[in-house]
């Protein structure tokens, strides 16, 4: 189901305390804030995309749990960003010592922009409200995002200072080889130096 965006303009502008608030009086919902001050209802994901979510925060784990450099974030997880917006993404990470700076309420949302941000499309998502949110993130100092576009079976690659990046699983016509096919093996995207190691297997995913 697509994303429901509430207007509330007209009403009040939600403080980060009001939508905290709002959240703990409504937890079986997944919310938003845009920066504008907007709510955003995120309805629960069909049971393919929630294979997929699984899959993707899965590799994402355990890759973290090797290498010890951050934490790992589900998509229970509100990023409370610098334009005062509060994105939960599919997954996220976030690197130890930036963490180690902060005193942060662990009941409430993290005030930071994650380093890596991944968002999976689900068949009935809006691809220009995600490629939207894509933007904010790298507006918002994450380093490296991801768009996995599993209804166009599309990698959408941001780099902050960078121009985006479009892989096509399908054909394999990629523009550098962060998409790499080995032999018969899943294909596979690279963490490059933002998430040292870390591959993810596009297999399960996006097919």
């Amino acid at each position: 189901m697509t994303a429901v965006t509430l207007n509330l303009d007209a009403i009040t502008t939600l403080t980060p305390e009001q939508f905290w608030q709002l959240s703990l009086t409504n937890r079986d919902v997944r919310l938003e804030l845009s920066a504008e001050g907007r709510l955003i209802v995120m309805p629960p994901t069909g049971w393919e995309s929630g294979k997929r979510n699984l899959n993707l925060s899965g590799q994402l784990w355990n890759w973290n749990r090797q290498a010890q450099l951050g934490i790992a974030f589900d998509s229970s997880t509100g990023f409370r960003l610098p334009n005062g917006a509060v994105r939960s993404p599919d997954a996220a990470w976030v690197k130890q010592d930036r963490l180690d700076r902060l005193t942060p309420d662990p009941e409430k949302f993290l005030p930071l922009a994650p380093d890596f941000v991944v968002e999976l499309r689900s068949a009935n998502d809006s691809a220009k409200e995600i490629r939207d949110k894509m933007k904010e993130y790298i507006d918002n100092g994450v380093r490296l995002v991801w768009f996995l576009n599993a209804k166009d079976k599309e990698v959408e690659i941001y780099r902050l200072g960078k121009g985006v990046e479009i892989l096509d699983w399908q054909s394999l016509s990629v523009g550098e080889a962060a998409l790499k096919s080995l032999g018969d093996s899943p294909m596979r995207l690279s963490g490059e130096d933002v998430l040292p190691g870390f591959v993810l297997e596009l297999k399960g995913v996006l097919d």
